[in-house]
């Protein structure tokens, strides 16, 4: 039987050379049951991806990957979306943690060090069932590396220690320790340190704001503590310092002032596994994360707490497989001036069973099929007895909630070379956290703390895909096209106060192309992606009647953004067993949108406001040269032309309205050189 396997063609073309192998293997091959809903747009990144082109953030981790955009030049504040959608709306993990909300709607909500990962999976939009609670927009699974990952065969100790200069502006020094314990036990220790000055744009200005101190701390302990008995045992402490402006993803204007502020996480993560037979294949991942924001101009403090556990068992048969389990997150956000008393809270708690299943309906034919069962709990709490010297209220808010999601998908070979795809996938998010800043109440004088409606239901999503793809003679190239349809859409600040209300219903589309081809010691590979993300608002919630609003990520921030079509094309050459060298390059065409709406509907300014994205183009060149055994050097070029633009994916040029409302501008040219010494 031929072994069907799915891997997304953008990236690297190893992927697509490991799907065309998998292709050729012999017809008694096992199957090997995959997911098939969301499957048509997974991406898989490597360490190997990360160390080529010497990611230094998140943005640079996606950069080949259309489909995935990162918004903010400021580390601390930058943002993923997934076809429009902000990363709030998706479940992302690290080695199975949740991270979950944000400390401050002007921050970003995802923090890693990028030399700490050794793989990246995204689901975009809806799929599986244990992709998590609330993957309304997908999932992100960060995977950190470990002793036996760095240890050369037959080795018991080693070590690595690594300087990185980046022309515009920094410095990156790292260290790592790791090795045997016993035949089956081993340890990795980590710390890195980061030392970023003010970067330059592509005009040569100054983006004021962006110099930051980061430091990185991990530890992990990893082994099989007895016969088909795996533990995992790591902590993760991550703190970033430097001056930013009160709020970090918009520009900061020459002579604007400046805050010291400091943001930190630290999250503890145990995976156990117990691998005893085909119908018993038992996986438990239990973590905490706290996290804090401190700074700003008020030095004000958030900061939240969550834990949880996911246990779940794989069952596995000749021609069927059953992954079902149950997962629960506690989180609460705590919030106020850092040298007062105010003590406002949010709490949130989702308890999750599911099952997902597939099945080799003939040997062409595969199944998917899943169902998900989500429990939500809200509490709001408001213990202020005065706010900055105004009197307030006490007050509580509380939601219970509970949805059922399905998700059904079929792949068909139709050749050797054809596969078809064709899924369905359900995904509801009840109210959770909201952020730090948000409900210490941005008003100051108490007024405008934000409630929630007593009619407010769960978000749902409907997502439907289709794809085919052809993979021969080292060819893989897939077509996708998408619909995802977002229900009772919960956000806040309409109807003239800061209540959360269901606003209406966004409607996201596209069709995203990749294709990889590898010919003697070259590897090509392109990409396309162009989505439309739309709200349709409910009846009532604007003064004027508008049919359909261009999502931005000023209006709605914290929901999502518009980005113009996106190509990515490039290709990587071996030259010798020892060097390897690259390049690509990544247009993203511009889009104009009406936008304002809710400001108009306030009295904010008299009309809807046209905004431009323009259009821009960036290469980048990167290589590798295995000098000696023990010593690697890694060049990369960013942003080679030193192209002046503001990134899509933050917020736009607003300043013929609001003079101080315009997202920063990128980095400019960046020469990386690192240099790694093993031993």
């Amino acid at each position: 039987m031929k072994k069907l396997v799915f891997i997304s063609a953008v990236c690297t073309l190893s992927s697509a050379l490991s799907y065309a192998q998998a292709q050729e293997t012999d017809e008694t091959t096992s199957v090997e049951k995959i997911s098939v809903v969301g499957a048509t747009t997974n991406l898989s990144i490597t360490a190997e991806d990360i160390e080529q082109y010497q990611a230094n953030d998140l943005a640079d981790i996606f950069r080949n990957s259309p489909s995935i955009s990162v918004g903010g030049s400021v580390g601390v504040a930058q943002k993923i979306y997934i076809r429009g959608l902000e990363d709030a709306y998706l479940n992302v993990t690290v080695d199975g943690a949740q991270q979950t909300s944000t400390l401050f709607h002007h921050i970003g909500r995802v923090t890693i060090d990028p030399d700490l990962l050794q793989q990246i999976d995204v689901q975009a939009g809806a799929g599986e069932a244990t992709s998590g609670p609330g993957a309304i927009g997908g999932s992100i699974r960060f995977k950190t590396k470990d002793a036996d990952d760095l240890l050369a065969k037959g080795e018991q100790f080693g070590g690595r220690v690594k300087a990185s200069y980046f022309s515009n502006d920094g410095t990156r020094y790292s260290g790592s320790l790791y090795g045997k314990l016993s035949d089956t036990w081993g340890v990795l220790g980590y710390y890195s340190t980061v030392d970023r000055d003010n970067m330059e744009d592509g005009d040569g200005n100054e983006i004021y704001g962006t110099a930051a101190d980061q430091d990185m701390l991990f530890f992990k302990a990893s082994g099989d503590i007895a016969e088909n008995h795996y533990l995992s045992l790591s902590v993760e402490q991550r703190d970033e310092e430097g001056e930013f402006s009160a709020r970090p993803n918009w520009v900061v204007l020459e002579g604007a002032a400046l805050y010291p502020s400091e943001a930190q996480r630290d999250t503890y993560v145990a995976n156990y596994r117990f691998a005893h037979s085909d119908m018993v294949y038992l996986e438990a991942t239990a973590y905490q994360t706290d996290s804090s924001f401190q700074g700003g101009r008020f030095n004000w403090l958030a900061e939240i707490d969550t834990y949880g556990f996911d246990i779940r068992n794989t069952s596995e048969t000749a021609k069927h497989k059953f992954v079902y389990g149950v997962d629960y997150r506690s989180d609460e956000v705590t919030s106020g001036s850092a040298g007062g008393t105010t003590d406002n809270a949010e709490e949130s708690s989702v308890m999750g069973i599911y099952a997902q299943g597939y099945s080799d309906i003939t040997p062409e034919l595969l199944l998917s099929y899943g169902v998900r069962y989500d429990d939500y709990d809200f509490q709001q709490r408001i213990l202020l007895e005065e706010y900055y010297g105004t009197p307030v209220t006490d007050s509580e808010a509380s939601l219970d909630d509970s949805e059922l999601s399905f998700n059904i998908g079929v792949a068909y070979q139709l050749t050797e070379a054809w596969t078809l795809g064709l899924g369905y996938a359900e995904a509801a998010r009840g109210k959770e956290i909201g952020d730090g800043f948000t409900i210490d109440g941005y008003l100051y004088d108490g007024s405008d703390i934000p409630v929630v409606a007593d009619d407010l239901v769960p978000e749902t999503v409907q997502n439907i895909e289709a794809s085919i793809e052809y993979s021969a003679n080292n060819l893989n190239a897939r077509l996708s096209v998408y619909n995802s349809t977002l229900d009772d859409v919960i956000f806040e600040g309409y109807e003239g106060n800061s209540v959360f209300n269901n606003i209406g219903t966004v409607e996201s589309s596209g069709i995203e192309f990749d294709l990889a081809y590898r010919v003697d010691s070259f590897d090509f590979f392109f990409g396309f992606s162009t989505a439309d993300s739309e709200l349709d608002p409910r009846d009532g919630i604007y003064n004027v009647d508008y049919s359909s609003i261009d999502l931005n990520g000023y209006e709605f921030v914290g929901l999502g953004n518009s980005r113009g079509d996106t190509i990515v094309v490039g290709v990587d050459y071996t030259v010798n067993a020892d060097i390897s060298v690259g390049t690509s390059i990544r247009q993203v065409r511009s889009i104009d949108i009406d936008t304002l709406h809710q400001a108009v509907d306030l009295g904010w300014t008299d009309s809807l406001y046209s905004l431009n994205k323009p259009s821009y183009t960036l290469v980048d060149l990167y290589g590798e040269w295995q000098a000696t055994s023990n010593i690697l050097v890694n060049l990369a070029v960013s942003n080679l032309f030193d192209e002046y633009y503001i990134d899509h994916s933050s917020v736009g040029d607003y300043s013929e309205v609001f003079a101080t409302v315009i997202g920063p501008h990128e980095a400019g040219r960046d020469i990386r050189l690192s240099v790694s010494y093993n031993f």
